[in-house]
């Protein structure tokens, strides 16, 4: 066998393998075109759609969540700096009381201090 009859050989055989390929992808094409693309259309229609429909109701639900929510912070911020406020008030008094109870126990530890020492001063005079 000569090389020009084996190269023809080879050729015939890729060409009955792309007529074969050819087939196929034809079928395909065909069952494509016959149903299988106008339902996937049809499906991604639906399903747009629908989430444009959850869409629009996200955006009601968070209009309206979103002032409430706005009008709870304003009012949190508003009972913060209240509360501010009085825990200053607060701190101010208990360093007046703790200031006034070192006082008083200052003055109660000199009058004691005192009241011993006139004791024993008395204690030591011949009576």
């Amino acid at each position: 066998m000569s090389f020009a009859t084996l190269t023809n050989i080879a050729t015939a055989l890729f060409c009955a393998a792309v007529l074969v390929q050819s087939v196929r992808m034809m079928r395909s094409l065909k069952a494509v075109k016959d149903g299988a693309l106008t339902q996937v259309v049809e499906a991604l229609d639906k399903s747009t759609a629908q989430a444009r429909a959850v869409l629009s109701e996200m955006k009601a639900t968070l209009g309206s969540e979103c002032i409430a929510n706005a009008r709870l912070v304003e009012e949190a911020r508003a009972l913060r700096e209240e509360l501010g406020v009085m825990i200053g008030i607060a701190d101010a008094s208990a360093e007046r009381i703790v200031h006034a109870s070192t006082a008083a126990s200052g003055r109660q530890y000199a009058d004691q201090q005192a009241e011993d020492e006139g004791a024993l001063a008395g204690a030591g005079q011949p009576a």
